[in-house]
């Protein structure tokens, strides 16, 4: 396994759309940083699932992992989430925290922050693709269809898209679901 560099994000992205909306200004060593979709305010001891901006296509023979942004842990602010996002995976990723800061006060985040890196690792052996009931999450019909085309297109005897289209129909929308 190995961390793809900028070049070779910028090919997958130009290939996938591994994420969208791109911003090549986000891409930040071998990492892109996922921003927040709203604003959040999150009080102390609160727990709160942050949802990226980005939709997040992990294409299968990769796997990603997810870093925070340092910034927001020196201000208290812990998250809980497994760092690994699932070959095949495509849906924009909830971010859980809690916020422990020593002064016991709210924190704000804002929409547009930039809060998480995300890094794409090659991995080695064959794929089985992510399957579970939060793909296509907090996607819009017209995003999820842009991504079934590009499956179709590149993944059909691998992705079962037949049986990804009835993934659609119970897709999360809200973060109450979750």
């Amino acid at each position: 396994m190995c961390v793809l560099g900028y070049d070779e994000l910028l090919k997958l992205n130009e290939r996938y759309n591994i994420i969208h909306p791109f911003n090549p200004k986000l891409v930040d060593g071998d990492s892109y940083v996922l921003t927040v979709r709203d604003d959040v305010e999150i009080r102390y001891l609160e727990h709160r699932n942050l949802i990226s901006n980005e939709i997040v296509f992990v294409p299968p023979g990769f796997v990603a992992h997810l870093t925070a942004k340092s910034r927001f842990g020196r201000l208290g602010l812990s998250f809980l989430n497994a760092a690994k996002v699932h070959s095949g995976f495509i849906g924009r990723l909830a971010l859980e925290v809690v916020n422990l800061n020593n002064e016991r006060r709210m924190l704000t985040i804002k929409k547009g922050e930039p809060f998480m890196h995300l890094e794409l690792l090659r991995r080695e052996g064959s794929p089985r693709p992510y399957r579970g009931r939060y793909i296509f999450q907090f996607m819009a019909d017209e995003e999820v269809e842009m991504y079934l085309r590009i499956l179709e297109r590149e993944f059909s005897g691998l992705m079962e898209i037949d049986a990804l289209r009835e993934f659609v129909k119970d897709r999360i929308m809200d973060v109450e679901e979750i």
